[in-house]
């Protein structure tokens, strides 16, 4: 059965992308060490991610940049990065399992699993490659602007972040329609 799995990373972010996956799980291959990505080690994350992508039947991922999630605001910039990925998936899935409790607009029938990123298999992989996928871009931020950290707190409103925000201002992939971010704006300029 073509069901796919579908998670988000990124929606807490001071900075960045929100990033979503879709996955379909091979049921003839089964991917071991699946969970909810936020318990895992970083390790673990990208040794089981690519235990996803070489066993999945279909994965995609998809974002929703800075400027779509100040304008929109965050949840509808989710939901379009989910639909997103469902849409860049190589086979059409015959249903949808949403981690959550909002579902994407989608042509096929969409369920919202409260906590489905821990009792779903197919939203636990796509939790996991989207968190994996947010991650390296993250990491390839700081090598562009070393001096907020990204690639320690994935632009989370970490202290260290908050200071850099304080010192240096917001830099274009700040997200300026979160408080923090706005703040430092101001104080900024």
């Amino acid at each position: 059965m073509l069901v796919a799995g579908i998670d988000e990373a990124g929606r807490g972010p001071l900075a960045g992308p929100v990033v979503a996956a879709a996955v379909i799980l091979d049921p003839g291959r089964r991917v071991r060490g699946l969970r909810d990505s936020k318990v895992m080690t970083p390790d673990e994350r990208e040794d089981v991610a690519a235990n996803i992508r070489a066993r999945a039947i279909a994965w995609a991922v998809a974002a929703s940049d800075v400027g779509e999630i100040d304008t929109l605001n965050i949840l509808r910039a989710t939901l379009l990065a989910m639909r997103r990925a469902v849409l860049a998936l190589t086979v059409v899935p015959i249903e949808a399992l949403v981690d959550g409790d909002h579902c994407p607009q989608l042509a096929c029938p969409t369920y919202a699993i409260v906590k489905g990123d821990r009792d779903v298999p197919a939203i636990s992989a796509a939790s996991i490659i989207a968190k994996t996928t947010r991650d390296a871009m993250l990491c390839a931020l700081d090598r562009d602007y070393p001096m907020y950290g990204f690639a320690r707190h994935k632009g989370y409103g970490t202290p260290e972040h908050l200071a850099a925000l304080d010192l240096h201002g917001p830099c274009p992939h700040h997200r300026k329609s979160f408080a923090p971010v706005l703040q430092a704006s101001f104080d900024f300029w």
